[in-house]
């Protein structure tokens, strides 16, 4: 009697450590199907960009266009992504660390500056551009240099921390027109009604490389600040990370880097800076 207690036991461990051991095996399975880093269990991955930016990135009717996209797409082939899987987000300035945040994205290259306020927020992979606020004018105009401006017509959009960085260090005497957006402020300067425009370089090239603007606009090469472009992910993903940064130096060193920089910007006679180094943040 006893002994067949004790059979009857032993079999009950024995199906709890099967049942268990199954479980385990399961457990391991699925961790391994939905580890693909930067996507989703559809084998897609989402990508925060700008659709309003011409020659950065811009939402077109025959897709998508920019130097960021080029970025975005060559580091997320190097993640394992085909074109085909990418899904481009547009995100706006403000909703950025937001995106970010809520897993809207798994990463952001939006003309996305890197500064210490931001670096509480998300992290960053890059840089990899390093643009300057400049100005924008007529490819004929005279105006050389900042203090040119003083008693003429200045546009930027409304709320422009570029605008007041102008009037406030070499042109206070500038007459400040704040429109909505940059596409207003490019098309004044087309018609004479601005004298010129200012933001980063590489948005102002961008603007200017338009097929209508080709040849009309140059840049002043001012360099007023200093804008170290970086990709955004999630604070505390250094896998991803490190992979983006590793996608980022292999798109140098191929050549692929330079080659999206001409074709994005070469029709503005952008003066680019050379690649940055990865983690080289200029002040």
């Amino acid at each position: 009697m006893k002994f067949r207690k004790a059979g009857i036991a032993a079999a009950s461990v024995l199906t709890l450590a099967l049942t268990v051991s199954a479980c385990g095996d399961g457990g391991k399975k699925d961790k391994g199907d939905s580890g693909s880093t930067g996507g989703s269990d559809k084998g897609t991955i989402k990508i925060g960009i700008k659709y309003d930016q011409p020659g950065i990135g811009q939402k077109t009717p025959d897709g998508f266009a920019g130097f960021d996209v080029d970025v975005a797409t060559f580091v997320a082939k190097e993640l394992g992504y085909a074109e085909d899987k990418i899904e481009f987000v547009e995100t706006p300035s403000a909703d950025r660390e937001t995106a970010i945040s809520r897993g809207d994205v798994k990463f952001i290259a939006a003309s996305y500056s890197i500064n210490d306020e931001r670096e509480q927020k998300v992290d960053f992979a890059g840089p990899y551009l390093l643009a300057h606020q400049d100005l924008l004018v007529a490819a004929d105009s005279d105006i050389a240099e900042g203090t040119d401006l003083n008693g003429k017509n200045l546009c930027s959009v409304s709320g422009s921390t570029s605008a007041q960085n102008v009037k406030k260090t070499i042109a206070p005497k500038a007459n400040l027109k704040e429109l909505s957006t940059y596409s207003e402020c490019i098309a004044g300067l087309a018609s004479g009604s601005v004298d010129a425009l200012t933001t980063d370089d590489s948005i102002l090239a961008g603007y200017a490389s338009q097929e209508q603007y080709k040849g009309k606009f140059k840049l002043a090469g001012l360099k007023l600040s200093n804008e170290n472009y970086g990709i955004g992910l999630k604070e505390g993903d250094t896998k991803l990370k490190d992979q983006i940064n590793k996608a980022l130096e292999k798109m140098v060193a191929d050549g692929a880097w330079e080659e999206a920089v001409k074709k994005n910007f070469g029709p503005a006679g952008y003066k680019n800076e050379p690649a940055p180094k990865i983690g080289d943040i200029v002040k």
